[in-house]
């Protein structure tokens, strides 16, 4: 399995009767203000993105590890799917609670986020892209989900001193998923060149020619 090395995201979403559904992946990443993510096509966390077109991205910082741990094998689908079920899922409708986390307003998107995760991104379903279709075993089964990063709550602990909106990299600790096992961040290993360009310079509308 190809689980290099990623952060790990418990990602809130709206089930039908407007309970919240709770799910850890790890197949992410970011590109400005835009994330892609990859799920399988046959989840509750999928049907419930291209219904509500909504989500919260809670990064887990190592500190919630057991939360994170605590929802593997389970789904918020009644009905478990056949592969789930060989591989030990269970349906679990209060996936807060048996995370032992707890619920925080979104005020942007109707979905409540994680309060402990010292990241919640507030994310808006902007593409829906199949992915495999030239592959029969695959096709239908995977899709990668285009979200726009609408709005960010961050733990004051893990910001740059003197700073609202800047993460310190030396306080924050996500938690990160290698070969389906959990890890965190060592120490800063060299400095970083890309490091000394300022944050804004990074802005989509500075780099239009």
């Amino acid at each position: 399995m190809l689980y290099f090395g990623t952060p790990v995201v418990l990602i809130s979403t709206t089930n039908e009767n407007g309970t919240i559904n709770l799910a850890p992946m790890s197949s992410i990443f970011w590109l400005g203000w835009r994330c892609v993510i990859g799920l399988g096509r046959g989840s509750k966390t999928t049907d419930n993105l291209i219904r509500t077109k909504e989500c919260v991205l809670n990064l887990p910082s190592v500190d919630q590890v057991n939360a994170v741990d605590k929802l593997a094998l389970t789904t918020g689908s009644e009905i478990v799917p056949a592969g789930k079920i060989r591989r030990g899922y269970t349906y679990v409708p209060n996936k807060f609670e048996i995370a032992g986390v707890s619920p925080v307003v979104s005020e942007v998107v109707s979905t409540p986020g994680v309060r402990e995760c010292p990241v919640c991104l507030k994310a808006l379903v902007r593409k829906i892209h199949p992915v495999g279709e030239d592959d029969e075993v695959i096709k239908g089964r995977i899709v990668n989900i285009e979200l726009e990063i609408v709005n960010v709550r961050l733990h004051s602990e893990i910001l740059q001193d003197g700073q609202s909106n800047r993460i310190d990299p030396n306080k924050w600790r996500p938690l990160i998923m290698s070969f389906q096992h959990f890890y965190g961040l060592g120490d800063q290993i060299h400095p970083s060149r890309m490091a000394e360009i300022p944050e804004g310079l990074y802005k989509m509308d500075q780099n239009r020619p």
